[in-house]
């Protein structure tokens, strides 16, 4: 980058949003005016097809090559005791699912979904946000970077999601960071937290927005100070996604955590996005609330992996199947 800061380029795309094809969405919403039902019946499936045409640009709309993504990255602050799992449990996570053993692989069997899994330097931890940033200002921006390349190889429906022992904490954090309130309003059990646990990732979160507290009016300072490597890349992919006009489905916490870093910096920064669900973890109720999104799954999920994401997909094809081959009414 030549910039004077690492982040001008990704702040200078904000100038340039494409916006979805607003017409296209038109003719699947007369395509359904036009069907064998009464209006408005099948709900929001109505308007899943319709959000899918404008991001395509094809009425109606067809998903032809779905992708899910999965970046997964480890947290320095895993030594402050905020998760029951060891850090080495990313790793044995993303092994699984490179073996075709995990749940994201059985759903993408299911749904017809292409897999991608991003090991993002594992064996090399952020630092511990208690102690000083989680990256610096050239890694983060080349970490988003990195994310932006996800998209290579083509997709028209982007299903994203995450990996990480200890990116509840990250994600309260960043929560707190961009929408205020303290450690106890965000954190949750994350995979397994007990009372003690819980109470302990709140005091790491307050002593984290209290070292980082003069930087986080920036929402690139408070994702690099804040952050994680999965966390970057993710917003670098939902940045990508929007230049190209796809859309995407957003996971649970951590991705809608991310997600929420562009959303500080452009609200409009989302318009391409869904949340494919709502997780377990309280935080993730909170933080939707304040994106303004409402959830398309509601199914008690707080696994990761971009399992929400991966069924939200299977919803989304269904929606386009039904707008393009519902008959219309007997006039």
């Amino acid at each position: 980058m030549t910039s004077a800061s690492p982040f001008d380029d990704f702040r200078n795309l904000f100038a340039h949003l494409p916006e979805g094809d607003v017409a296209q969405a038109g003719k699947v919403w007369s395509l359904f005016a036009k069907a064998d039902k009464p209006k408005g019946s099948l709900g929001r499936i109505e308007d899943i097809a319709a959000w899918l045409a404008r991001w395509t640009g094809r009425a109606p709309p067809t998903v032809l090559k779905p992708l899910v993504a999965i970046f997964a990255g480890n947290h320095g602050v895993v030594a402050q005791g905020v998760s029951p799992r060891p850090m080495e449990a990313t790793a044995q996570r993303v092994e699984l699912c490179a073996a075709g053993g995990a749940a994201i692989n059985q759903i993408c069997v299911a749904h017809d979904l292409g897999l991608k899994v991003f090991d993002l330097a594992l064996h090399l931890p952020t630092a511990d946000i208690t102690v000083e940033p989680a990256l610096d200002e050239r890694g983060c921006a080349a970490t988003m970077a990195f994310g932006m390349e996800a998209i290579a190889g083509g997709t028209d429906l982007f299903c994203i999601g995450d990996l990480g022992v200890a990116n509840t904490t990250i994600a309260a954090a960043l929560s707190a960071a961009l929408f205020g309130g303290k450690g106890a309003d965000w954190v949750g059990p994350g995979s397994g937290a007990d009372a003690a646990m819980q109470a302990r990732k709140a005091e790491v979160v307050d002593r984290a927005l209290a070292l980082h507290g003069d930087h986080l009016h920036d929402p690139f300072e408070v994702l690099r100070r804040l952050g994680g490597r999965e966390f970057a890349a993710i917003a670098g992919a939902i940045l990508a996604a929007r230049m190209e006009k796809i859309p995407v489905l957003l996971d649970g916490f951590a991705t809608s955590a991310a997600a929420a870093v562009l959303y500080s910096a452009n609200p409009a920064a989302l318009d391409h996005c869904m949340f494919s669900h709502v997780s377990t973890e309280p935080g993730h109720a909170r933080l939707l609330a304040k994106l303004g999104a409402r959830p398309l799954l509601g199914l008690g999920i707080d696994h990761g992996e971009a399992v929400g994401a991966g069924l939200a997909a299977g919803l989304v094809k269904t929606a386009a199947q039904i707008s393009s081959g519902m008959a219309a009414a007997v006039k």
